[in-house]
């Protein structure tokens, strides 16, 4: 029963880190506008995310422009689009295995069954983490060294925006989800290898028959 709903607490988490994974790769606000400097144009708010540019004026309007071309990207934002990608794709396939291979529903045959796919969904959680955060923090690492080089005008300085921070706490999510669903197939998988099975022996009726023929013979 407790880890009946451990699973659950992981399956939750994992709901959770799917939203916000896909959240993070649709978002524009990956990077904004940095209030440093003495010139600030505080009528606008420019912000940069994988897909789009866009840009909030304080009259309220909003404009976005997509990026069509690919190869025009720096390298860390075309990686970025492709780790993402894949990691909802990970994250939505461990929904699926993980629904079936959870101990509180009724779907997938049998234990040993149930325990595979338990499993299996654990590691595409835990690929589809690992998948969005090594995007993030690359991204993030790029932020930063842009914002700490001299050489650029304060005017084209940005700051990490609310998108990379919803990507580093989903991918803790799928993580800590992940490795909550392999850690309860593994543990059961572990006592079953401790303590096997014991098996019992009954007598054989065909022994029994037989002694009973060889006292008959004696008589």
């Amino acid at each position: 029963m407790a880890s009946a709903s451990l699973q659950f607490f992981a399956f939750i988490l994992a709901l959770f880190g799917v939203f916000g994974d896909i959240t993070a790769t649709l978002l524009p606000n990956w990077k904004v506008n940095a209030d440093v400097g003495s010139n600030i144009i505080t009528a606008i708010t420019q912000m940069q995310g994988l897909w789009m540019d866009c840009t909030w004026y304080s009259t309220g309007m909003f404009s976005c422009t997509l990026k069509y071309s690919v190869l025009s990207l720096p390298i860390y934002i075309q990686a970025a689009r492709t780790t993402m990608v894949l990691s909802c794709i990970l994250s939505a396939f461990g929904i699926c295995i993980s629904t079936v291979g959870m101990k509180c529903t009724k779907l997938g045959g049998d234990t040993d069954s149930k325990s595979h796919a338990c499993f299996a969904g654990g590691v595409c959680f835990i690929l589809a983490g690992i998948f969005e955060l090594v995007p993030t923090s690359w991204y993030t690492r790029e932020i930063i060294s842009n914002f700490l080089d001299q050489t650029i005008p304060e005017s084209s300085k940005h700051e990490p925006g609310g998108a990379v921070y919803t990507g580093f706490i989903s991918a803790a999510f799928l993580l800590i989800a992940g490795v909550i669903f392999c850690t309860s197939c593994f543990k059961k998988q572990q006592g079953a290898w401790i303590y096997p099975p014991k098996q019992h022996h009954f007598p054989s009726t065909e022994q029994d028959s037989n002694a009973g023929y060889n006292l008959k013979d004696y008589v």
